[in-house]
């Protein structure tokens, strides 16, 4: 018997000392500095209780380090809404747009079962299922919940996972903790009524349409709400939050401070996506999205509460893959029924102890790294870039990169603070010089980008652009090679060799944000 299950029968078929602490903390095991709980998606096992770590160690998007590893999967089987809401526009067969509320076809129960068994039998690193549209999974709850049961039958080695908007929530805490659906993320863009409806047009609840300020405080109340009797259920819960400069922008650290006193576990703010052409009320409006910079600025004066989710791709509602790729191409129903599916679970738990034995290598990398940094002792922070295809390692080609890595170093050792998505430069074997242009502009506030390859012409122009294009890391481990190449970059700064330089670059970083949309 599990350590996790010997302790559930001590407790007698009561609540267990670790949820009793979680419910304490409010949503989290153990506290940091000023209050703020040490968990969430950077967090390691050494900072959670076992039970919550066993919940988040292998699903991507609470564990920063488990998403270059783990592969998530939504299925899309909730196609109607019960808000409005002026960020989005559902689209039901579109291949070409990446973003919320996007699929490429609908799915019954049944299909969407078959479809994750197929997935998962090709993607052995899935861990993850999910509900997230393209509507709202609470406002479809017997396609939901039907989908649940089916993939808690035949793959109950899945975790479970939906993202709703709270709206109806509260009436589906029982189920929801009935079939054992242990991640629930909610999108809480306010919790001042009148900030409220700017961003939503309208709710439907208690068999009516509402507009303004009352649907607003409807709409909050049951967020709030839902999100209390979920963490009274010991249920994690992530809160997304769609940052709207001169909307709310200021107005999320204090929806942050009201989240993390009902339980949350972690903290998403995300940026508007607002492009023209996808047809929503803010982009046909010219509501600008905001820069990369000013997200990290409110994701940084956040964090001083809870621990913040920095490492989100706003997915597709049919999403398929390690975050940041998306092969759901490769899963439409027409070619899932052409496939002799063999769901080996065995083989699944064999591959992803590869994994994990991988996740341990890569820590101690890590620790030894810091280990020489530690007698180090400097006030400079730096960014760097990195290409990686997942796996924690520095193992793509500068030209093949569809995104980079953003970390922030120092002496405490590498962070996590975003990705800049881009357009590959290679293509077919040759270079092009607008997306060159591009890419570069989107690290212009990064001191080194970390590649396991690059051509000559685009170490040139990045040299030129002050840039340090770095390979002798190829094919190891990003958080030791980047934390060791800092060490020797405040070497050769101590030394007099280099000059340190601050990189800050606003424009570069809306550019990136502007293209990932």
């Amino acid at each position: 018997m599990s350590t996790s299950a010997q302790h559930q029968v001590s407790c007698g078929g009561e609540i267990s000392e670790t949820m009793q602490v979680m419910a304490t903390h409010k949503g989290c095991g153990t506290i940091g500095g000023s209050g703020k709980a040490s968990c969430g998606s950077q967090a390691g096992i050494a900072n959670l209780p076992i039970e919550i770590w066993e919940k988040v160690k292998n699903h991507p998007c609470y564990s920063e380090e488990a998403h270059h590893h783990y592969a998530r999967m939504h299925v899309a089987v909730a196609p109607a809404c019960n808000i409005q809401c002026n960020y989005c526009n559902r689209k039901y067969d579109c291949a070409n747009e990446s973003r919320p509320g996007i699929v490429s076809e609908k799915l019954t129960p049944v299909q969407a079962a078959k479809k994750v068994l197929a997935v998962a039998s090709a993607i052995p690193q899935l861990s993850v299922v999910g509900v997230a549209g393209p509507g709202d999974p609470l406002a479809n709850p017997d396609k939901t919940f039907r989908t649940f049961e089916l993939v808690n039958r035949l793959a109950p080695d899945l975790k479970l996972c939906l993202s709703t908007n709270g709206l109806a929530l509260p009436d589906h805490v029982d189920t929801i903790a009935r079939l054992k659906v242990d991640h629930v993320t909610i999108t809480i863009n306010m919790i001042d009524p009148e900030i409220g409806a700017k961003i939503h047009s309208w709710i439907f609840y208690g068999h009516k349409r509402c507009t303004g300020i009352e649907a607003a405080r409807i709409l909050s109340n049951r967020q709030l709400q839902g999100l209390e009797m979920l963490t009274a259920r010991g249920v994690l819960c992530k809160v997304n939050s769609v940052m709207i400069p001169g909307i709310n922008d200021q107005h999320l650290v204090e929806v942050n401070k009201a989240v993390k006193s009902r339980g949350a576990f972690l903290h998403n703010v995300m940026p508007l996506i607002s492009s023209p052409e996808h047809g929503t009320v803010f982009g046909l409006r010219g509501q600008r999205g905001p820069t990369a910079q000013e997200v990290t600025a409110l994701q940084d004066s956040c964090e001083s509460e809870m621990n913040m989710m920095r490492h989100c791709r706003q997915c597709r509602a049919d999403a398929v893959g390690l975050l940041g790729e998306d092969r759901g191409a490769e899963f439409t129903m027409k070619k899932i029924m052409a496939m002799d599916i063999k769901y080996d679970e065995q083989a699944r738990k064999e591959y992803q102890a590869k994994v994990e034995k991988a996740r341990t290598a890569n820590l101690v990398a890590k620790q030894e790294a810091l280990a020489r940094l530690a007698s180090a002792s400097s006030e400079i922070k730096v960014l760097v870039a990195v290409a990686t295809k997942g796996s924690g390692l520095i193992n793509q080609h500068f030209g093949h990169a569809k995104e980079f890595q953003v970390y922030e170093l120092s002496t405490s050792g590498a962070k996590y603070v975003g990705h800049r998505a881009i357009h590959s430069y290679c293509q077919g074997g040759h270079g092009e010089d607008s997306k060159l242009e591009m890419a570069i502009g989107a690290i212009k506030d990064c001191h080194a980008i970390f590649v396991s390859k690059i051509g000559g012409c685009p170490k040139a122009e990045l040299i030129k652009a002050g840039i340090e294009p770095v390979d002798r890391y190829a094919c190891e481990f990003i958080d030791g090679s980047v934390t060791a190449w800092f060490k020797l970059y405040l070497d050769k700064v101590n030394e007099g060799k280099i000059h340190h330089v601050e990189r800050v670059d606003a424009a570069a970083r809306s550019n990136a944000l502007t293209s990932a949309a």
